[in-house]
């Protein structure tokens, strides 16, 4: 288990992630986080951002759904 405080970070305030933590989130400098709420009410901190997965879901179902139009749309 990692854990952290919170500290001051200009007039906001954050932790600050340690060498272990940033390779298990596979993050670097500059990379964005989110922070998700799990099914069973537990928060999760996470390099993928859960609307683009939902976008993408949304769009594979599409172009599974409607295949022959967009095949038609390419010629």
């Amino acid at each position: 288990m990692l854990t952290f405080k919170v500290t001051t970070v200009g007039a906001s305030e954050g932790f600050i992630l340690n060498k272990e933590a940033k390779a298990r989130l596979g993050v670097q400098k500059g990379d964005t986080l989110y922070l998700t709420e799990a099914p069973d009410g537990a928060l999760r901190i996470t390099p993928y951002n859960p609307d683009f997965q939902r976008q993408m879901a949304l769009a594979e179902q599409i172009m599974h759904d409607d295949r022959e139009i967009l095949r038609a749309l390419a010629k």
